[in-house]
């Protein structure tokens, strides 16, 4: 049951991460073609927002998943890196670089933090 319990919440955190993923690019995506911006001017913003949605998407699996976040959160991550690799590498053969491996680093910390602070607000764990 515990499995069961911990395989729905890593679902909402990874839904909510991909939901947000998807609603920053149209937001962004429709700002670059109607505006004078360049994606380096919004680069480190895009950067933050998207620790942002990493962060949250842990703090949900942590939040519904009720114990042990950091694991909650980390798989939500690892789940998230992978999703990303395959698009990237099934969809233009590229693996990550170095800046991407790093910054899939900082996500899977970001949503351990989310996970464990997720598992502490959410009230009873029973």
């Amino acid at each position: 049951m515990e499995t069961r319990r911990w395989g729905k919440a890593i679902l909402y955190g990874l839904s909510s991460i991909l939901l947000a993923a998807l609603a920053t690019s149209l937001l962004f995506s429709l700002l670059l073609k109607f505006t004078g911006l360049t994606e380096d001017s919004i680069k480190w913003f895009i950067l933050g927002l998207s620790f942002l949605a990493v962060f949250i998407g842990g703090f949900i699996a942590g939040g519904k998943g009720k114990e042990r976040g950091w694991l909650v959160g980390g798989t939500t991550a690892v789940l998230y890196t992978l999703i990303i690799f395959l698009f990237q590498f099934l969809g233009y053969g590229k693996t990550f670089t170095m800046e991407q491996t790093m910054y899939h680093g900082g996500f899977l910390a970001i949503a351990m933090l989310g996970g464990v602070m997720g598992v502490n607000l959410s009230g009873s764990s029973k």
